[in-house]
């Protein structure tokens, strides 16, 4: 094994095989060195001048409201008491506004003003002046239900408001037939759906349904040449279209979309198949050619339901004994139970609150599964 040699006449010290200098600098060495590099740092600048970063008014976190709590004191059943009373949430006044193209309820400030159902109003939009109706009468709502800034109702829609309203109906079909020979004209691969506009004609909006992006430049400024207002073109889906064309689903009903639905939102198969439905295609999709929009809005129900309801295989106690759960109906809320104690007659028919659930059954797979 070699040995590492050293040098002691020159000030190197070693550990481990490692050689390393030591540093054998006095104290006031030190120190001369440290007020040497005080001495030589370079002068502050004084003609800088920070760079000033906008921040978007959305990124800007708004400040938090103070919870403040009211402490008062009283006298309940003889004894004195403490009471402490938490803040109310804030709330607003609003109505509800519909328009002709949509069935979804806009909230509106009345401005102290009283509406009823029913009554025709001019509101401010983001588009502009637009004419609707009032389906919410005044009502104070939480603040997390309103959407700010909080739009005005202008005024009660007048007789010649309601005639302006019917006349723009009018100018919408013309539009729709003149932009349709325009399409032709320029070939363009899209299919116009409808033509609206506002209720002050300051802006001609058409919606059509394309496979591709389309474009309509050239279609545009013909329309502007036109009409003599402002055009917008909006591509939207087949979803979209069915709830402006309207029409019957094969349930018979008018279409939920078209009816009551505001937003649909994203429908899956797995919605189809926790409900217990037919995964073929053709028999759960509407006549747009999507998955049924019910799908969507009944599965919380579903959810629900099944939560409550003892699920296939599961071992549950009935007036009549034990046994083993083999089909529900979550809706109905009932259960086929085969009972142990006569495993070879029919099953019975229970609801859910007569029995109670007290195991699950696991199903062995036979042999020939298992070569499967």
């Amino acid at each position: 094994m070699s040995e590492i040699k050293t040098n002691k006449n020159k000030n190197f010290g070693y550990k481990k095989g490692y050689r390393k200098p030591v540093n054998n600098k006095s104290a006031a060495d030190k120190e001369e060195n440290v007020s040497s590099a005080n001495n030589s740092k370079a002068p502050k600048r004084t003609d800088y001048t920070p760079p000033v970063i906008e921040i978007p008014s959305d990124m800007i976190p708004m400040p938090q409201t103070p919870v403040v709590e009211k402490e008062y004191d009283l006298t309940f059943n003889g004894e004195f008491v403490t009471v402490i009373e938490e803040p109310k949430e804030k709330t607003y006044e609003i109505v509800g506004v519909k328009f002709d193209n949509s069935e979804k309820v806009y909230y509106f400030d009345p401005k102290e003003n009283k509406y009823a159902i029913g009554d025709h109003v001019i509101v401010e939009t983001a588009r502009g002046l637009e004419f609707g109706e009032i389906t919410v009468e005044n009502k104070c709502v939480p603040e997390k239900e309103v959407v700010l800034p909080l739009r005005s109702v202008v005024r009660l829609a007048t007789d010649e408001d309601e005639a302006k309203n019917k006349e723009n109906a009018e100018k919408e079909k013309q539009a729709l037939i003149e932009c349709e020979k325009l399409v032709l004209k320029h070939e363009l691969p899209m299919k116009l759906v409808e033509a609206e506009y506002t209720f002050d004609n300051t802006k001609l909006l058409f919606y059509f349904t394309s496979d591709s992006r389309v474009d309509f430049r050239e279609l545009v400024k013909d329309l502007a040449s036109l009409f003599k207002t402002r055009i917008e073109l909006r591509q939207i889906g087949i979803r979209d279209e069915a709830k402006m064309m309207g029409g019957l689903g094969i349930c018979g009903r008018v279409f939920c979309c078209k009816a009551f639905l505001a937003d649909c939102g994203q429908v899956s198969m797995k919605m189809a198949k926790e409900q217990n439905l037919s995964l073929n295609s053709a028999k759960i999709s509407g006549t747009c050619g999507r998955l049924m929009c019910c799908l969507k809005f009944e599965h919380e129900t579903y959810e629900e339901e099944a939560r409550l309801t003892p699920k296939i295989d599961s071992l549950v106690r009935t007036p009549d004994g034990d046994g083993v759960v083999v089909d529900s109906a979550p809706l109905a809320g009932t259960v086929i139970v085969r009972l142990s104690s006569a495993p070879d007659a029919p099953p019975k028919q229970y609801h859910r609150d007569d029995v109670k659930s007290i195991g699950y059954v696991k199903r062995e797979k036979n042999e020939a599964e298992a070569k499967n």
